[in-house]
């Protein structure tokens, strides 16, 4: 898998291969136990980056509000990033490499700048969201990361207790974007997500944040390679009464199971609970409204707001 604790879950002496638990959870942005450790653990990549870019720039002879000016920041902004206190994408990386004439010396840090934007337990799970060949996910009480709108996502980092400041936020919400990059890869990667109603009912941040996502939702439904389904609250069996999860496919076939639940989350690496669940997923799908009606529900509860 990835480097890090979420670096070989299969363990290797004894050639059995269990569930790995990384601490705390990510899409539930717990901020107990492992997150702290994890945080901490990337610091160190994100602060040693920002000194090399400000060791470039103050060679380079610009100042912060000149050199922000080129890459699209303001000074705060390229403050922030040589101080270690926000994460730079991939491209603003590269834009800074080729405004500062530093010939690879900053770019050849976005690979580790890029994992150090997860936590440490989590680097797995995002590697292999890099690497699936299908992803499909179950949720029962927020819409999944890879779908959510930057609203969304803001309204729901805001709503953790105890309170994320600002600049965290941010820079979480950073991280969340990055991951959808999956809906543009090529080979496409095969995306299902079934969710329940309540999720679509829930107006986390308000009228209008609401309708946003529900908005992308259909968007993202109508790409050929995503399936996005609805488990209805009158459905009178389902077989995800066990809670929220997802299972991944690498491209070489290996599975994998992901959960999250209140400060913990789970890598699932065991060959056979891996297929349950993706057994168990068939059954979930099968029992939520087809994709077309799902949509048309979408369309309706918008009709509502």
């Amino acid at each position: 898998m990835t480097d890090g604790a979420g670096a070989e879950a299969e363990t290797r002496t004894t050639g059995v291969e269990v569930t790995v638990s990384f601490g705390d959870g990510w899409e539930n942005d717990g901020e107990v136990g492992g997150q702290a450790a994890a945080d901490k653990s990337g610091q160190g990549v994100v602060t040693a980056f920002g000194q090399s870019m400000k060791t470039l720039r103050v060679r380079a002879g610009l100042e912060r509000e000149e050199f922000g000016r080129r890459i699209g920041y303001s000074a705060s902004t390229v403050a922030s990033f040589e101080q270690g206190r926000r994460i730079p994408s991939p491209r603003t990386i590269e834009q800074a490499d080729e405004v500062l004439e530093a010939g690879g010396l900053l770019t050849v840090w976005k690979e580790q700048v890029e994992r150090a934007q997860y936590p440490v337990f989590f680097q797995g799970m995002a590697t292999l969201e890099k690497t699936a060949m299908e992803l499909l996910s179950y949720d029962t009480l927020v819409v999944k990361g890879l779908l959510q709108t930057k609203e969304y996502m803001r309204a729901v980092l805001a709503m953790r207790r105890p309170p994320l400041d600002q600049e965290t936020i941010e820079q979480r919400v950073t991280a969340r974007l990055a991951r959808q990059d999956i809906f543009d890869r090529r080979p496409a990667p095969l995306l299902s997500f079934v969710m329940d109603e309540s999720v679509l009912r829930r107006r986390l941040g308000g009228r209008s944040v609401l309708r946003g996502q529900l908005e992308h939702l259909l968007l993202v439904g109508q790409k050929r390679n995503v399936e996005v389904q609805v488990m209805p609250l009158d459905c009178e069996e389902s077989a995800g009464v066990e809670g929220p999860f997802t299972v991944v496919t690498r491209d070489d076939g290996k599975k994998f199971v992901y959960a999250e639940a209140q400060g913990t989350s789970t890598l699932q690496t065991d060959p056979q609970q891996a297929a349950l669940a993706a057994a168990r997923y068939g059954i979930i799908r099968s029992q939520a409204l087809a994709p077309r009606e799902s949509l048309e529900f979408i369309e309706r509860l918008l009709g509502e707001l």
